[in-house]
């Protein structure tokens, strides 16, 4: 059985199916250094050229409707 496997392993005592397995503090900090490095990968990814245009365009869009609605009240 992995470490990660007796870990999680239910008690052995008879206690309720229903009770909260806790993972040993090793497994939970190493889980959350990957989960730290995942997340900082991607906020620290560049933004897709994909992306950068269609939000110009919509920016562009919301700029023309504005206008519009603006020179209505005119």
């Amino acid at each position: 059985m992995s470490n990660v496997d007796s870990a999680m392993a239910a008690p052995e005592d008879g206690a309720d199916a229903d009770a909260e397995v806790m993972l040993d503090p090793r497994v939970q900090e190493s889980i959350g250094r990957s989960l730290k490095a995942h997340y900082d990968d991607i906020v620290n990814a560049p933004v897709p050229d994909k992306f950068l245009v269609l939000l110009a365009q919509l920016e562009a869009t919301e700029r023309r409707a504005a206008g519009a609605s603006t020179d209505e009240l005119n």
